[in-house]
């Protein structure tokens, strides 16, 4: 899976940098949300609590999708401004609690 952003805006008033990028992945499935995070994670060096992958919209037949997130200043100027489904799914689930062992 490969990332090109193509375009990176400034946003003052959400305090936010606004992110659009393909993603390309040959070969395999559509990359989940989360594994696409944590490449633009590493690819803009910012703190994984502050990114949020808004969408990810894939190209009929092609391996390649258009991908559109959000780097905030802040922990707390994410929380105040993204609605509570997108931080859902731009947050990893817990591992569930272990069933009681059957005897």
């Amino acid at each position: 899976m490969e990332i090109e952003i193509f375009e990176e805006k400034e946003n003052k008033l959400f305090n936010r940098k606004e992110i659009k990028f393909y993603v390309d992945y040959d070969g395999e499935a559509t990359p989940k949300v989360l594994d696409i995070k944590s490449k633009l994670v590493a690819l803009l060096n910012a703190k994984k609590e502050t990114v949020v992958v808004d969408n990810v919209q894939p190209h009929y037949g092609e391996p390649k999708a258009l991908g559109y997130a959000k780097v905030y200043d802040t922990v707390e100027d994410l929380e105040y401004i993204e609605t509570k489904h997108v931080i859902a799914k731009n947050t990893e689930a817990a591992e569930p609690a272990e069933d009681e062992e059957e005897e």
